[in-house]
Parts: structure tokens; sequence; C-alpha cells
């Protein structure tokens, strides 16, 4: 068994990547942060899952965003925490 303990994406399935994204972005905030048609129009899971599973790389950007959003906070939290000490 492959033990991937610094792989956040191991062992999450695409499909559960697809719907916690659409979840809290929804289809247009998907689309704006990865622009690929599958999530412009006529959007669904089931869609998008057949397009991203044919296309590496727009499943590279969608794997990147789900790391980026669920993953990365501490890095964001730090960034609003800097831009707030700024702007005061």
């Amino acid at each position: 068994m492959d033990n991937q303990p610094n792989n956040p994406l191991h062992g999450v399935k695409l499909a559960d990547i697809v719907t916690k994204l659409q979840e809290k972005f929804g289809w247009e905030g998907l689309a704006a942060h990865v622009d690929v048609r599958c999530f412009q129009n006529d959007p669904s899971v089931k869609s998008s899952l057949k397009f991203l599973r044919k296309t590496p790389w727009a499943r590279e950007k969608v794997e990147q965003l789900y790391v980026d959003t669920f993953f990365n906070t501490q890095e964001d939290d730090m960034a609003t925490f800097q831009w707030k000490s700024i702007k005061k």
C-alpha cells in the first residue's frame, strides 16, 4: 500500500474534488478560476468529470485549485492579515 502523507490528493476522488469546489465557488466561480467550457456551458459534475479525465492540463488546474483552497488556508490567512495591516 502506498503511503503518501504529504500528498493532500491521496485517496481523494476527482468527483469529490469537483463537487467540493462547486459547492464552495458555484459553477460561475469555478469557471472564473479554471477557464474551461465544462464549467461554463450547461455544467454538471458528470460532464466535468468526463472532460477532466480526458484533459490532463485542466485536471491539474482543478486539483491545484482544490489544494490551494482547502489545504493552503494558513498562507491565505497570513496574506489577508498582511493586507488588513497595510490597509490601516
